[in-house]
């Protein structure tokens, strides 16, 4: 009786107190893990939003450059008007896309960009009346944010700053520097062949 009544008992389901949960250990390491994956998301969340932002920049400056060039003040009046409209409002809808992707600094880093936004700003404020030499101070600021520099003076003090931001800000000063750059190559070449041309009608005048 008493062997039957053991058996019977062994072949009962288990009861659920003795069912094995979760240790705090488990249960953290579990968390960690999807922490982990979220952060690899937020990452790839931030390289496509900074991608778009670059892209937006790069859509704005094609469009000036296409206002400003040579190719536009070449074709008659009626044209150009119409190809300004289209370009206006393409300029227009690329302003209404709003990208933003905030950087985390600490007081020196937010101290270094206000000093290195600060120097670049003094040098786009003497672009006009001093063209030439604003592009050597640029190419400067420039060799002073790449690894492999240009054969030009490298600004110590500028790269000092630089390497004291935060290293998104990092990049979006080497890009500015990038831009202003081009910016400064396409109005010498604008300039240079404005003069060229007053300079065949100032001839051709001349011979008639």
């Amino acid at each position: 009786m008493a062997q039957a009544k053991v058996q019977a008992k062994m072949s009962e389901p288990p009861c659920n107190k003795f069912t094995r949960t979760l240790s705090m250990a488990d249960r953290s390491g579990r968390l960690l893990e999807n922490l982990d994956q979220l952060e690899l998301r937020v990452e790839s969340l931030r390289e496509a939003a900074s991608a778009m932002e670059q892209e937006r920049e790069y859509i704005l400056e094609m469009i000036q450059s296409i206002q400003n060039s040579q190719e536009m003040r070449n074709i008659c009046a009626g044209e150009r008007e119409e190809l300004s409209l289209t370009a206006n409002r393409l300029m227009g809808r690329t302003l209404s896309v709003e990208i933003s992707v905030g950087t985390i600094r600490n007081s020196q880093q937010e101290d270094a960009l206000r000093k290195a936004t600060s120097i670049i700003d003094e040098i786009v404020k003497k672009l006009l009346s001093d063209m030439d030499g604003s592009r050597q101070q640029l190419l400067a600021l420039l060799a002073a944010c790449v690894t492999e520099a240009p054969p030009v003076a490298i600004d110590q003090k500028f790269q000092a700053i630089v390497i004291s931001c935060a290293l998104e800000d990092q990049k979006k000063i080497k890009r500015r520097l990038e831009t202003l750059l081009r910016n400064v190559d396409n109005a010498e070449k604008n300039i240079k062949i404005m003069d060229h041309q007053k300079l065949d009608e100032a001839q051709a005048n001349g011979t008639q």
